[in-house]
């Protein structure tokens, strides 16, 4: 590394996590002549089975984090929950990018939402709920239905229960584990929307396309680029987007999660606007469609913005491009889509295919004319 803090050819990136995104990263990687060492607990995680080297420990052992740190150059994550402890330890000892700060503000949902509202980003109502107490209250003041979850570690629907008339909010709290929660409202929204983008060492700032999001049993089933929203609303995504990037003076990809709503003015016009669900400080699974669709991938532009890289070209390929994620027995199917004319297919290296795993994805790219 040179002493500015920029990668060269040959340099080691360190990746905490060996996950999925970590191994579309470390391929992306090796694309530009840059290495891969992942931190992962155990030697047959996805992105180990790609990267140059791993380390195997936990994150409180401070004597595997110190081995690491002495093997890489710089240091990233593929997930957010790294203990702050680790992400101190660590950025004693290299650079760490994004920096703890940006961890800091994305790891608890309520300091999270507080930081989006301190910069002026909108948000839906919220309140802080440590007991069963402060959540009674709370719920009268937020009303119902609205959602319980967790402050920390829920993803893809897991530590959040929905309230409605009649719940037993008690049950709810108790069903959590009593531990610290959010309540939030629930937005009555067109759509889910999100934005990636990425931010590099220098402060550049590039976007890809606002896209739209598909659930299915609070997963990802689906993702289409370009979202079909109003030319403002999707510059008023960007323009949040780029806001909190500048507010974390942040170094490399992030998602941005968000609710589009419709609402009708005094005039009887239609009017959209947009609020921030949450922040993935990473590279995001609403961004694969952008490794066959795009000039640059996400996980291409994470690694050219943590190296100190230019940020590459995030244009996007044909008129639309529809992502859907295999999940479960739906990666049984890998053969049709191996046929398929024009399916991009990619499979994670996972063993077991369990209900609700992501097991990869496939991406289609539609042409003018087709879309």
């Amino acid at each position: 590394m040179k002493p500015d803090g920029v990668l060269q050819p040959g340099d080691t990136i360190g990746v905490l996590g060996g996950g999925q995104l970590g191994r579309m990263m470390a391929l992306a990687a090796a694309r530009l002549g840059l290495k891969t060492h992942i931190f992962a607990q155990a030697s047959d995680e996805p992105a180990c089975q790609v990267a140059a080297a791993h380390t195997l420990g936990d994150f409180a052992e401070d004597a595997a984090l110190a081995r690491f740190a002495d093997a890489v150059d710089v240091v990233t994550y593929e997930f957010e929950n790294v203990p702050a402890s680790a992400a101190a330890f660590l950025a004693a000892r290299r650079p760490v990018r994004p920096g703890p700060f940006a961890l800091e503000k994305t790891q608890d949902r309520v300091i999270e939402k507080d930081f989006l509202n301190s910069i002026g980003v909108p948000t839906v109502p919220y309140a802080a709920v440590d007991d069963a107490g402060a959540l009674i209250r709370h719920i009268g003041q937020i009303g119902r239905p609205a959602i319980l979850k967790t402050r920390r570690f829920g993803y893809d629907g897991k530590g959040q229960i929905m309230l409605r008339e009649g719940s037993d909010v008690g049950a709810a709290f108790r069903a959590l584990g009593q531990t610290p929660c959010i309540l939030e409202g629930v937005a009555q929204f067109e759509r889910e929307i999100s934005v990636v983008a990425a931010r590099g060492l220098d402060g550049s700032f590039a976007a890809y396309d606002v896209c739209e999001n598909l659930h299915e049993n609070h997963i990802l089933s689906e993702t289409r680029a370009p979202a079909e929203i109003a030319p403002q609303t999707a510059a008023a995504a960007m323009d949040i987007t780029h806001r909190i990037l500048d507010a974390l003076d942040y170094v490399g990809v992030i998602a941005v999660e968000m609710f589009e709503l419709a609402e009708t003015d005094a005039a009887g016009r239609r009017v959209e606007r947009v609020l921030v669900n949450e922040v993935a400080p990473r590279v995001h699974n609403s961004g694969h469609w952008t490794l066959d669709g795009a000039i640059t991938s996400q996980f291409e532009q994470h690694v050219r913005a943590i190296a100190g890289w230019p940020l590459g070209s995030p244009r996007r390929h044909g008129a639309r491009v529809v992502m859907n994620n295999l999940i479960g027995e739906a990666a049984d199917g890998w053969r049709r889509l191996a046929a398929e004319p024009g399916a991009c297919l990619h499979l994670y290296g996972k063993g077991e295919a369990r209900s609700g795993r992501k097991m990869g994805h496939v991406t289609r790219i539609f042409p003018k004319g087709e879309a």
